[in-house]
């Protein structure tokens, strides 16, 4: 049962403290990383076997895989991931930015550059788990940034294939190379190469606990996008919204394990007690009962505050992964938020349909970063160098002031690079 708390009885509490992962995680990964960094592809076919069941004989998902992939998907399914794309693609769109130049006329000029990233990895889980979706959202708007080449890798099924939904998203998002290969190792070959898979520039999507982890310790060798914890809501909603609406948003997020995080926040007693009890009427419907059940009975949360703008104010405490805003005039409080991954407005947009269509990114930050961090974006797949161009006469009339600078440093060789342009 979903446990309901007055505002007042929470302020101080710790209630919104995050579930630790497994123990012993660290220590396990940096063991893989450890044996795919030594042994490479052999390491891989190693792992393929011991946690997918798997007994590959090539890492690389061939054409005619792919091919067949495209003629087992669904045709409705096609159509609509084609459809998400588009809606992907136009909002990311807008992202896309230029680089400057500003020139003076004293002999100066100056700007910034916009650079794609050459190489990029994608983690898509797979297995018994499909996410068609994690596909769409990391490869359009690394397409659209300019990345020259796209790397996924995904874990494979026992029988050795890849699930088709996936493989017919890479093709629509602009895959280049795919591989067989999950978990910790996928992550280790990504970042060191191995005899098959390149070293790349950049790590980005979602994973396990292990994945996680493999990323946070191969950062600084590559770049990563963040690291992902456990996915959350909270729903903001008032009198006026439906009880099934809002248990149905909480369950949806609920589903995806345990360590998942649900909390509906009202100013109306008779919601939050409607809602806790729809909760349990629609939990006994789902095939995943088991899993959003655990979630709600460990991090599920009811807070009935005095106000929707005090509830606002909750959601800026916990800095939610996913924000629905469930009133009728949901404009009034978007002002108001300053951490969220991403907000959804009104009654009648959920959060699955961020998660599918609608186009902004739903890699988002988790486990309270929003105060800090971004989804994931165009900005992800870029760099910016800068540069800088002088006349003699425009160096020689900053020179003083540069050769001054550097002295106060104790740097007297960037002072005499300076100043010897201008030596008799």
């Amino acid at each position: 049962m979903i446990k309901i708390y007055k505002y007042a009885d929470i302020e101080k509490s710790d209630i919104f403290a995050r579930s630790e992962g497994p123990a012993g995680v660290a220590e396990t990964v940096a063991a893989i990383i450890a044996d795919v960094r030594a042994n490479g592809d052999a390491a891989l076919f190693k792992y393929g076997k011991q946690f997918d069941k798997a007994e590959l004989t090539a890492l690389e998902v061939t054409k005619e895989e792919l091919d067949a992939a495209f003629r087992l998907a669904d045709p409705c399914f096609l159509e609509v991931l084609k459809k998400a794309a588009a809606n992907i693609e136009a909002f990311h769109r807008c992202q896309l930015r230029n680089g400057f130049t500003i020139t003076r006329e004293d002999g100066v000029m100056l700007g910034q550059r916009i650079l794609p990233l050459d190489k990029v990895g994608v983690y898509i889980p797979g297995g018994t788990a499909s996410y068609p979706s994690s596909v769409l959202m990391s490869f359009i708007p690394a397409k659209l940034a300019g990345v020259r080449e796209l790397i996924m890798m995904t874990p494979p099924m026992p029988d050795g294939n890849i699930n088709p939904n996936i493989l017919a998203s890479a093709q629509i998002g602009g895959a280049d190379r795919i591989y067989k290969v999950g978990g910790a190792q996928a992550i280790a070959a990504l970042a060191y190469g191995t005899q098959t898979i390149p070293r790349v520039d950049k790590i980005v999507g979602p994973g396990n606990a292990y994945v996680a982890e493999a990323k946070k310790q191969v950062f600084g060798l590559v770049a990563i996008d963040m690291i992902a914890g456990p996915s959350d809501i909270l729903v903001i909603a008032d009198e006026t919204a439906s009880a099934e609406f809002v248990a149905a948003d909480l369950l949806s997020q609920a589903e995806h394990g345990e360590q998942s995080v649900a909390v509906l926040v009202t100013d109306s007693t008779l919601l939050a007690n409607r809602v806790a009890s729809e909760i349990e009427r629609q939990l006994a419907l789902l095939p995943r009962s088991a899993a959003a059940g655990a979630s709600i009975e460990l991090g599920g949360k009811i807070i009935i505050t005095e106000s929707i703008q005090q509830a606002v104010e909750v959601a800026n405490k916990l800095a939610p992964e996913h924000l629905e805003i469930c009133v009728d005039n949901p404009f009034d409080y978007l002002g108001s938020v300053r951490n969220a991954g991403s907000v959804f407005l009104g009654k009648y947009s959920p959060e699955a349909l961020g998660d599918y269509y609608a186009g902004p990114n739903h890699t988002l930050p988790t486990l309270g970063t929003a105060r800090f961090s971004s989804p994931l974006s165009v900005d992800d797949f870029i760099k910016k160098s800068s540069f800088t161009y002088y006349t003699k006469d425009a160096l020689s009339k900053v020179s003083g002031d540069i050769a001054c600078f550097a002295n106060k440093e104790g740097l007297d060789a960037h002072a005499r690079s300076v100043t010897v342009r201008f030596n008799k």
